[in-house]
């Protein structure tokens, strides 16, 4: 399976690498610099899974006529518009484009550049950070991605590229139920994003504080609403999950998201936070509008 990957940030990088090791031929669309780094010291991840390190094959912009049979999205939304024009070449009539972005926005504008039928539901669960000399470093046990098709239609396109996505060396999963996975991402994603932005602090230091647990519930409990208003309600053990990792004592989690706002990087607030907040612009989201308030306030003193 021929897999072109935009990218080799960290998420990208990550699974880009146990692709690689399943057989796949990757190749990575990176911009000319990330491209020099990896010609001259190759792609090294870090796991507790096990290392890799290996010469891998990087592309700067794609040949007209030559389709991937896969493409791979591991940008941040607010290069989805650039990666739409970069990746535009690679997709063929048999093509599909699997988008490993947060939230759900990002799948409308898509559907619109490629058509519906090309365009996989898909997400990860891993925390991976790239590292100042270009390594990936893969922090904790998950290395989760779910991927799936979307209209509850057969796909024997999809079909026929699974097993080359199963046989990678992570937790890989076809999911039937794509869309209610991806929700329940985005409500936890979102509180976490929320709660730690707000509060400019980890999952353990806000619950250190006499409030911090119960906020962080009750801000779970307002994304878990949106949720059920948009006829995706979170199963009873996915919330119990993503409680426990909300209030776990002493956890060093923090969103992405806040790790932007701290070194004064763009954030992906409206495409998380505050798409969230749109689809239930009917329901009383207090925790929610603040974070997202705050955060706007950031970014406009940014620009």
């Amino acid at each position: 399976m021929r897999v072109l990957i935009l990218g080799a940030g960290a998420t990208g990088a990550y699974f880009g690498a146990r692709l690689i090791q399943s057989g796949c031929e990757v190749s990575f669309l990176v911009r000319p610099a990330r491209a020099e780094r990896l010609r001259l010291d190759g792609l090294r991840v870090q796991s507790p899974h096990g290392d890799f390190a290996a010469a891998v094959d990087t592309l700067t912009s794609i040949p007209a006529g030559r389709p991937f049979d896969l493409i791979l999205l591991a940008c941040k939304a607010y290069d989805l518009d650039t990666a739409l024009a970069a990746i535009a070449p690679a997709v063929g009539a048999d093509s599909r484009v699997l988008p490993l972005l947060n939230g759900l926005r990002h799948l409308d504008v898509l559907d619109l550049a490629f058509g519906a039928r090309r365009v996989l539901g898909g997400l990860c669960h891993i925390s991976v950070t790239l590292q100042p000399d270009g390594s990936v470093l893969h922090m904790g046990q998950p290395h989760r991605l779910t991927f799936g098709a979307r209209g509850g239609e057969p796909d024997p396109r999809l079909d026929a590229l699974a097993p080359a996505l199963l046989a990678a060396p992570a937790e890989v999963r076809r999911s039937e139920r794509i869309i209610d996975a991806m929700w329940e991402k985005f409500a936890f994603l979102a509180t976490l994003a929320a709660m730690t932005c707000l509060m400019r602090g980890s999952i353990g230091e806000i619950g250190a504080t006499p409030d911090g647990f119960a906020l962080l519930r009750r801000c779970y409990a307002e994304a878990c609403a949106v949720a059920a208003a948009a006829g995706h309600p979170i199963a009873d053990p996915a919330q119990a999950d993503a409680i426990a990792i909300l209030t776990a004592p002493g956890s060093p989690l923090k969103a992405s998201m806040l790790r932007d706002l701290q070194r004064g990087g763009a954030t992906e607030c409206e495409h998380i936070i505050g798409d969230l907040i749109a689809r239930g612009a009917a329901l009383d989201l207090p925790l929610l509008r603040a974070a997202a308030t705050q955060l706007r306030v950031y970014e406009a003193t940014r620009r």
